[in-house]
């Protein structure tokens, strides 16, 4: 450390580099904004990996409502189907027509709502069609899933999969496929913003 005495050419003033005080340096003044720029470049990067796990998390759980909302309208095509009066079943020609079947004279539900799709958010979905009937539906999303093995019997065909819309919720086609048992996947929690 040193000090250094200031000269005085002047009438004293309130500075103290001119009323002769001594001046020390210790050379240290620049080490305190280092080790602060070194801090908050560290919570940068804690926030950033925060983020990260919380998308993560986010979408896990939308990939998880997802697979609840297609078992759902899977399960309201087959009832569709099997709801069908006399020897020729036929499927929806719209998704509406799971609230309120219009083939019958009394409300009969095989749908308790029409969900939006828990990747787009909006209530748009693929449809597969054999004619004018509804056989399947997909999400819409192109992005890649997390998840891409260990699905249930049901929905083998999801292991692998390149994109959300890759899961197609196929209604089964007869008495003998309905018999096999859909997975059961816990409702998903809501998320709140």
């Amino acid at each position: 450390m040193t000090c250094t005495v200031a000269p005085r050419e002047w009438a004293p003033t309130a500075s103290p580099m001119r009323s002769g005080r001594p001046i020390c340096v210790t050379g240290q003044g620049g080490f305190t904004l280092l080790a602060l720029l070194f801090v908050i470049a560290g919570l940068g990067v804690a926030l950033a990996a925060l983020g990260t796990a919380w998308e993560t998390a986010l979408r896990r759980e939308k990939e998880a409502e997802l697979l609840f909302v297609g078992d759902q309208y899977r399960r309201a095509l087959e009832s569709y189907h099997q709801a069908s009066p006399g020897q020729d079943k036929h499927y929806p020609t719209r998704l509406k027509d799971l609230l309120a079947d219009p083939r019958f004279p009394n409300t009969v539900r095989h749908l308790r709502r029409l969900y939006r799709d828990p990747l787009g958010g909006s209530e748009e979905w693929g449809l597969v069609k054999d004619g004018e009937e509804i056989v399947a539906i997909h999400s819409l999303s192109t992005d890649p899933p997390l998840k891409t093995e260990g699905f249930p019997k049901t929905y083998e065909a999801f292991n692998g999969a390149g994109a959300y819309r890759d899961w197609v919720f196929t209604a089964a086609r007869g008495a003998d496929q309905t018999a096999d048992k859909a997975p059961q996947t816990p409702a998903p929690q809501p998320v709140f913003d």
